[in-house]
Protein backbone atom coordinates (compact mmCIF):
# COMPACT_ATOMS: atom_id res chain seq x y z
CA UNK A 1 0.00 0.00 0.00
CA UNK A 2 0.93 3.34 -0.91
CA UNK A 3 1.44 6.25 1.49
CA UNK A 4 -1.19 8.04 0.38
CA UNK A 5 -3.52 5.25 0.34
CA UNK A 6 -3.77 5.54 4.51
CA UNK A 7 -5.82 8.77 3.63
CA UNK A 8 -8.60 7.60 1.00
CA UNK A 9 -11.67 6.82 2.26
CA UNK A 10 -13.25 3.31 3.06
CA UNK A 11 -15.33 1.90 1.00
CA UNK A 12 -19.38 2.59 1.82
CA UNK A 13 -21.69 0.28 3.40
CA UNK A 14 -24.52 -0.17 1.22
CA UNK A 15 -26.17 -3.55 1.74
CA UNK A 16 -26.91 -6.09 4.78
CA UNK A 17 -23.86 -8.46 2.91
CA UNK A 18 -21.38 -5.63 3.59
CA UNK A 19 -22.89 -4.76 6.79
CA UNK A 20 -22.14 -8.63 7.41
CA UNK A 21 -18.57 -7.99 6.80
CA UNK A 22 -18.09 -4.85 8.60
CA UNK A 23 -19.72 -6.47 11.99
CA UNK A 24 -17.40 -9.74 11.62
CA UNK A 25 -14.09 -7.28 11.16
CA UNK A 26 -15.07 -4.85 14.08
CA UNK A 27 -16.33 -8.02 16.30
CA UNK A 28 -12.70 -9.85 15.40
CA UNK A 29 -11.06 -6.05 16.34
CA UNK A 30 -12.60 -5.65 19.38
CA UNK A 31 -12.17 -8.87 20.93
CA UNK A 32 -8.07 -9.61 20.05
CA UNK A 33 -6.82 -5.98 20.33
CA UNK A 34 -8.03 -5.68 24.07
CA UNK A 35 -6.54 -9.16 24.70
CA UNK A 36 -3.70 -8.57 23.18
CA UNK A 37 -2.82 -5.16 24.04
CA UNK A 38 -3.35 -5.77 27.81
CA UNK A 39 -1.07 -8.97 27.49
CA UNK A 40 1.80 -6.81 26.79
CA UNK A 41 1.24 -4.30 28.85
CA UNK A 42 0.91 -6.52 31.62
CA UNK A 43 3.97 -8.60 29.96
CA UNK A 44 5.85 -5.27 30.20
CA UNK A 45 10.00 -6.30 29.06
CA UNK A 46 8.99 -9.62 29.16
CA UNK A 47 5.92 -9.63 26.17
CA UNK A 48 8.34 -10.87 23.32
CA UNK A 49 8.77 -13.89 25.46
CA UNK A 50 6.06 -14.61 26.49
CA UNK A 51 4.26 -14.51 23.30
CA UNK A 52 6.84 -16.86 21.90
CA UNK A 53 5.50 -19.94 24.55
CA UNK A 54 3.01 -22.43 23.15
CA UNK A 55 1.02 -22.51 26.25
CA UNK A 56 0.61 -18.95 26.27
CA UNK A 57 -0.12 -18.81 22.60
CA UNK A 58 -2.78 -21.12 22.99
CA UNK A 59 -4.68 -19.42 26.00
CA UNK A 60 -4.27 -16.27 23.95
CA UNK A 61 -6.66 -18.32 20.96
CA UNK A 62 -9.22 -19.60 23.02
CA UNK A 63 -9.22 -15.99 24.91
CA UNK A 64 -9.94 -14.14 21.72
CA UNK A 65 -12.23 -16.66 20.08
CA UNK A 66 -14.41 -16.79 23.53
CA UNK A 67 -14.51 -12.97 23.18
CA UNK A 68 -15.69 -13.47 19.32
CA UNK A 69 -19.33 -13.90 20.65
CA UNK A 70 -19.31 -10.89 23.09
CA UNK A 71 -17.90 -8.88 20.68
CA UNK A 72 -20.47 -9.44 18.03
CA UNK A 73 -23.60 -8.78 20.94
CA UNK A 74 -21.53 -5.41 21.51
CA UNK A 75 -21.20 -4.48 18.01
CA UNK A 76 -24.62 -5.63 17.02
CA UNK A 77 -25.68 -3.17 19.80
CA UNK A 78 -23.69 -0.34 18.73
CA UNK A 79 -25.04 -0.99 14.59
CA UNK A 80 -28.85 -1.04 16.76
CA UNK A 81 -27.73 1.92 18.14
CA UNK A 82 -27.05 3.64 15.04
CA UNK A 83 -29.99 1.64 12.44
CA UNK A 84 -33.32 1.52 15.34
CA UNK A 85 -33.78 5.42 15.12
CA UNK A 86 -34.20 5.77 11.77
CA UNK A 87 -36.60 2.90 11.00
CA UNK A 88 -40.53 2.57 11.38
CA UNK A 89 -39.57 -1.29 11.98
CA UNK A 90 -38.20 -1.47 15.07
CA UNK A 91 -39.52 -5.35 15.57
CA UNK A 92 -38.29 -6.22 11.86
CA UNK A 93 -34.89 -4.57 12.40
CA UNK A 94 -34.27 -6.83 15.40
CA UNK A 95 -35.03 -10.00 14.26
CA UNK A 96 -33.26 -9.47 10.73
CA UNK A 97 -30.20 -8.05 13.13
CA UNK A 98 -30.44 -11.32 15.38
CA UNK A 99 -30.34 -13.13 12.52
CA UNK A 100 -27.35 -11.55 10.45
CA UNK A 101 -25.09 -11.54 13.47
CA UNK A 102 -26.18 -14.92 14.10
CA UNK A 103 -25.07 -15.92 10.36
CA UNK A 104 -21.69 -14.06 10.90
CA UNK A 105 -20.95 -16.72 13.77
CA UNK A 106 -22.14 -19.54 11.85
CA UNK A 107 -18.89 -18.59 9.34
CA UNK A 108 -16.42 -19.97 11.61
CA UNK A 109 -16.05 -23.81 12.22
CA UNK A 110 -15.32 -24.71 16.07
CA UNK A 111 -12.03 -23.71 16.92
CA UNK A 112 -9.27 -25.95 17.74
CA UNK A 113 -8.84 -24.70 20.69
CA UNK A 114 -12.94 -24.83 22.22
CA UNK A 115 -15.24 -27.92 22.29
CA UNK A 116 -18.29 -28.14 20.22
CA UNK A 117 -20.12 -28.75 22.85
CA UNK A 118 -18.55 -25.09 24.44
CA UNK A 119 -18.85 -23.36 20.92
CA UNK A 120 -22.35 -24.34 20.83
CA UNK A 121 -23.14 -22.89 24.19
CA UNK A 122 -21.52 -19.62 23.12
CA UNK A 123 -24.21 -19.70 20.04
CA UNK A 124 -26.76 -20.00 22.62
CA UNK A 125 -25.50 -17.40 24.77
CA UNK A 126 -24.78 -14.90 21.32
CA UNK A 127 -29.44 -15.00 20.32
CA UNK A 128 -30.25 -14.81 23.77
CA UNK A 129 -27.89 -11.49 24.28
CA UNK A 130 -28.81 -10.45 20.56
CA UNK A 131 -32.03 -11.25 21.82
CA UNK A 132 -32.25 -8.74 24.87
CA UNK A 133 -31.19 -5.75 22.11
CA UNK A 134 -35.12 -4.64 20.91
CA UNK A 135 -36.53 -5.62 24.49
CA UNK A 136 -35.16 -1.97 25.28
CA UNK A 137 -34.51 1.66 24.35
CA UNK A 138 -31.76 2.08 22.55
CA UNK A 139 -28.53 2.47 24.77
CA UNK A 140 -26.20 5.24 24.54
CA UNK A 141 -23.21 3.47 23.01
CA UNK A 142 -20.75 4.45 25.77
CA UNK A 143 -23.16 1.90 28.28
CA UNK A 144 -23.10 -0.65 26.04
CA UNK A 145 -20.10 -2.56 27.61
CA UNK A 146 -21.39 -2.39 31.29
CA UNK A 147 -23.05 -5.92 30.37
CA UNK A 148 -20.20 -7.33 28.79
CA UNK A 149 -16.81 -5.73 30.39
CA UNK A 150 -16.76 -8.65 33.33
CA UNK A 151 -17.19 -11.26 31.14
CA UNK A 152 -14.78 -10.11 28.49
CA UNK A 153 -12.14 -8.71 31.21
CA UNK A 154 -12.25 -12.41 32.74
CA UNK A 155 -11.06 -13.80 29.69
CA UNK A 156 -7.70 -12.05 29.66
CA UNK A 157 -5.12 -14.44 29.16
CA UNK A 158 -3.11 -13.37 32.97
CA UNK A 159 -3.50 -15.09 35.91
CA UNK A 160 -5.80 -13.11 37.53
CA UNK A 161 -3.94 -12.09 40.53
CA UNK A 162 -1.72 -10.34 38.36
CA UNK A 163 -4.51 -7.85 36.95
CA UNK A 164 -4.69 -5.88 40.19
CA UNK A 165 -7.49 -3.01 39.38
CA UNK A 166 -7.40 -3.17 35.54
CA UNK A 167 -10.96 -3.84 35.03
CA UNK A 168 -11.79 0.19 34.62
CA UNK A 169 -9.23 0.44 31.75
CA UNK A 170 -10.77 -2.50 29.71
CA UNK A 171 -13.76 -1.30 29.96
CA UNK A 172 -12.55 2.28 28.84
CA UNK A 173 -11.11 0.10 26.21
CA UNK A 174 -14.45 -1.40 24.93
CA UNK A 175 -16.48 1.63 25.67
CA UNK A 176 -14.15 3.76 23.66
CA UNK A 177 -13.92 1.20 20.30
CA UNK A 178 -17.48 0.32 20.04
CA UNK A 179 -18.17 4.29 20.05
CA UNK A 180 -15.61 4.62 17.05
CA UNK A 181 -17.15 1.31 15.48
CA UNK A 182 -20.53 2.93 15.55
CA UNK A 183 -19.27 6.54 14.07
CA UNK A 184 -17.29 4.42 11.11
CA UNK A 185 -20.62 2.56 10.33
CA UNK A 186 -22.46 5.80 10.05
CA UNK A 187 -19.97 7.95 8.11
CA UNK A 188 -19.73 4.54 5.89
CA UNK A 189 -23.22 4.32 5.48
CA UNK A 190 -26.84 5.37 4.64
CA UNK A 191 -27.95 3.89 7.92
CA UNK A 192 -31.54 4.42 6.85
CA UNK A 193 -31.44 2.88 3.75
CA UNK A 194 -29.16 0.05 5.75
CA UNK A 195 -32.79 -0.44 8.51
CA UNK A 196 -34.77 -0.73 5.01
CA UNK A 197 -32.24 -3.38 3.92
CA UNK A 198 -32.40 -4.91 6.64
CA UNK A 199 -35.85 -5.07 6.93
CA UNK A 200 -36.05 -6.69 3.27
CA UNK A 201 -34.05 -8.98 4.32
CA UNK A 202 -36.57 -10.59 6.85
CA UNK A 203 -39.58 -10.14 4.98
CA UNK A 204 -38.16 -11.99 2.45
CA UNK A 205 -36.80 -14.92 4.57
CA UNK A 206 -40.36 -15.06 6.00
CA UNK A 207 -39.40 -14.70 9.55
CA UNK A 208 -36.85 -17.62 9.62
CA UNK A 209 -33.37 -17.04 11.63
Amino acid sequence: MSLFGFFRRRPPIRSTAELADFIDSQSAFLAQKGIFEYSRARAGHYAKVLFREPGFLEAVEQSRWRAFPLALAMVAEAVDAALRPRTSEPQALAFALTALVLAVFDRYPVPATLSAVEWAERRQNLARDLGLIGMHGVKPVPDIPERFAKSYFALMPIHEKLRGSDFPTIRNYLRVTLCNIHDELVQRSDVRGLAAALAEDKAASGGVV
